[in-house]
């Protein structure tokens, strides 16, 4: 789904992945691979219209594959970097970036996307 009138809703892996002590860093592809499956069966809590969630994987998380519902992408460098060019390709399309990172929350808000934190996609952990 590339349709203007939808929500683009990025995720940063990495960090939502890292906000919940659960073991993650003992599996990082595993543990994104769940945060997709997540993502794919539960959309964006509390959101109700068309969304295009994007999944940012970067490092031990690479390889994860996209599945209907969630498109992901491997950030060849740095996570912060693709998110920020995601946002800056939107194109006056409203978007979400889901993360705590605060300089990430900063850099993406001077671009005019709207922030969350991990809850937004983990409200239940």
């Amino acid at each position: 789904m590339d349709d203007s009138s939808s929500l683009l809703v990025v995720v940063d892996a990495a960090n939502v992945v890292g906000s919940v002590p659960d073991g993650w860093w003992r599996d990082r592809l595993g543990a994104a691979r769940r945060l997709r499956d997540r993502l794919a069966s539960d959309g964006l809590p509390g959101h109700t219209g068309p969304v295009e969630i994007v999944l940012v994987v970067e490092g031990a998380a690479r390889g994860v594959e996209p599945v209907p519902g969630v498109r992901v992408e491997e950030a060849p460098g740095s996570g912060d970097d693709h998110v920020v060019a995601l946002v800056a390709g939107a194109a006056g399309r409203p978007a979400l970036v889901v993360t705590a990172d605060r300089e990430l929350r900063r850099r993406v808000t001077e671009l005019g996307a709207r922030v969350a934190g991990p809850r937004a996609v983990r409200p239940s952990e």
